[in-house]
C-alpha cells in the first residue's frame, strides 16, 4: 500500500483546522449565549433556538460532544503533522511537528474562531445547533460513558451539575439589565422605579398627619361644607375631637348625591350615612405589597398607622402610582408648591416637605436613608433644633435655615455645590 502524498497530508491538515476552529467556535458561541433572548427567540419558534435552548439544558452533554469531536481532530491533525515533519526533516521533524501544529492551531482553531464567536454568538451558534444536535445523536453512547465518569468524579468532591443551573435573576441584577437594555428613558425609568419600590415603605411617601386635610363631624354643617368646597381631594378622613378618633372615609361623590336628593334632610347624621369605613395601612409597609393591597382590598386611601395604633398620616394609590411614573405635573419644580426656585439657582423648600419627592423632582441624591424630611435631615446633623437661623453643609448640599417656629423648621434654602 502506498504512503499518502505530502498534498494529501496537507489537504488533511486543512481540514482538519476547520474542523477544529469549528468546534472551538460553537463551543464559545453556545456558552456566550444570552439565554433571556434565546429562551424570546425559541418561544417565537425560531428552530435553531428551540435546539439550542435544548442542548443547553444539558451542558455536560453539549461539552461532552464538542470536546470529543475538537480532541479527535486536533490529536489527528498532530499525528499528520509529524508524519509530514518527518517526511521533510526526518527525525528532527519529531520536534519540529509539535511546534508549528501548536502555532497553527492557536492561531487559526483557536483564538480567531473564538474571538468571532465571542462578539457573535447567536449567528454561529444557532446554525451550529442542528450539527451539534446530529453528532450529540451520533456519539452519544461515547458521550453518555464520558459524562458519567466525570460527572462521578465531580459529585466525589461535592459537585454537581445542579448547583449552577439556576437562572433567576435578583433585584440588582435585573436592574443592570434594565439599565443596559435599549427601551427608551422613560420606559426605563418607571421599570427601575417599579424595582425601588420594595425598597421603599408607606412611611417615606405618606402625607404626614400635621398635614391630613379632614372634617371633624363636631363642626358646625355649614363650616364642614365649606371644608369640603375648599377640598382637593375626593376622599376626606371623617373624625371625633381628634384624628386619634377616626370614624371613616367620606367620599365627596357620595356626599354631591346626599346633597342634590330633596327627601333627605342635609344634617351630620345624613353625612355619617355615607362615610364609608377607614382602611388601616402599617407604617413600614413596602410600597410593592401595599399597591397589592389596595388592588385586593379594591381601595384607594389608606389611614397609616403605627405599632401603637396611632395614625401618622394618610397614603393613596395615587401617591404610589407616582413612585412609578413620577409627578403627574409637567413642569415639577415650578408647579410645586413646597419647592420654589430662585434667581441664584437655589431652592426655597418647605420644611416638611419629603426627600424623596425634592430628589425626584430636582433629580438630587440627598440622603434617604435616615430623615423622611428635610426639616429632619437638618435637625438629625445638628443633634438639636436649632434656636436661630442656621447654615450647613451635608454632602454637596447647602443647606440654609430661613424659618424656625413652633420647634420646627418651617423653610430651608437648598442649593447645590458643583
Amino acid at each position: 500500500m502506498e504512503d499518502p502524498s505530502l498534498g494529501a497530508l496537507f489537504g488533511a491538515v486543512f481540514v482538519l483546522i476547520i474542523l477544529s476552529a469549528y468546534f472551538s467556535g460553537s463551543e464559545t458561541a453556545m456558552m456566550a449565549l444570552n439565554r433571556y433572548r434565546l429562551k424570546h427567540l425559541a418561544d417565537e419558534g425560531h428552530g435553531g433556538a428551540k435546539r439550542a435552548s435544548k442542548l443547553l439544558e444539558r451542558p455536560d452533554r453539549l461539552l461532552g460532544v464538542i470536546l470529543i469531536g475538537n480532541n479527535f481532530v486536533n490529536f489527528s491533525a498532530a499525528s499528520i503533522t509529524t508524519l509530514i515533519a518527518l517526511t521533510l526533516f526526518g527525525d528532527s521533524g519529531v520536534a519540529i511537528a509539535p511546534v508549528v501544529t501548536t502555532l497553527l492551531f492557536l492561531v487559526f482553531a483557536e483564538v480567531a474562531p473564538k474571538t468571532i464567536s465571542a462578539a457573535f454568538p447567536e449567528r454561529v451558534a444557532l446554525p451550529s445547533s442542528y450539527i451539534l444536535a446530529a453528532l450529540l445523536w451520533l456519539t452519544y453512547p461515547m458521550v453518555w460513558v464520558v459524562n458519567g465518569i466525570s460527572n462521578s468524579l465531580l459529585r466525589m468532591i461535592g459537585i454537581s451539575q445542579e448547583d449552577g443551573s439556576n437562572m433567576a435573576l435578583t433585584s440588582a441584577e435585573l436592574r443592570t439589565v434594565v439599565n443596559e437594555g435599549q427601551i427608551g428613558d422613560h420606559p426605563q425609568h418607571m421599570l427601575l422605579s417599579i424595582l425601588d419600590l420594595e425598597q421603599v415603605t408607606v412611611n417615606d411617601i405618606m402625607v404626614p398627619r400635621n398635614e391630613v386635610f379632614a372634617i371633624d363631624i363636631d363642626d358646625d354643617a355649614e363650616e364642614i361644607i365649606n371644608i369640603i368646597r375648599s377640598s382637593q381631594h375626593t376622599r376626606l378622613p371623617v373624625y371625633k375631637d381628634d384624628l386619634e378618633n377616626i370614624l371613616g372615609m367620606l367620599h365627596l361623590r357620595n356626599f354631591a348625591k346626599l346633597a342634590t336628593r330633596g327627601d333627605v334632610e342635609f344634617n351630620k347624621a345624613a353625612i355619617m350615612q355615607v362615610v364609608e369605613d377607614p382602611y388601616f395601612v402599617p407604617l413600614n409597609t413596602p410600597l410593592q405589597q401595599q399597591l397589592v393591597n389596595f388592588q385586593q382590598a379594591k381601595e384607594r386611601v389608606g389611614l397609616v398607622v403605627d405599632e401603637y395604633g396611632d395614625m401618622q398620616g394618610i397614603v393613596t394609590l395615587d401617591d404610589i402610582l407616582e413612585e412609578i411614573v413620577g409627578e403627574f405635573t409637567t413642569d415639577l419644580a415650578a408647579t410645586s408648591t413646597d419647592i420654589h426656585p430662585q434667581e441664584d439657582g437655589s431652592y426655597m423648600i418647605d420644611g416638611s416637605t419629603h426627600i424623596r419627592l425634592i430628589n425626584r423632582q430636582l433629580g438630587w441624591d440627598m440622603p434617604i436613608e435616615g430623615p423622611k424630611t428635610i426639616n429632619g435631615l437638618v435637625t438629625e446633623e445638628l443633634e438639636t433644633i436649632p434656636e436661630f437661623n442656621v447654615c450647613l453643609a451635608i454632602g454637596s448640599y447647602r443647606i440654609e435655615t430661613i424659618q424656625i417656629q413652633d420647634s420646627l423648621i418651617r423653610t430651608v434654602k437648598v442649593s447645590r455645590t458643583p
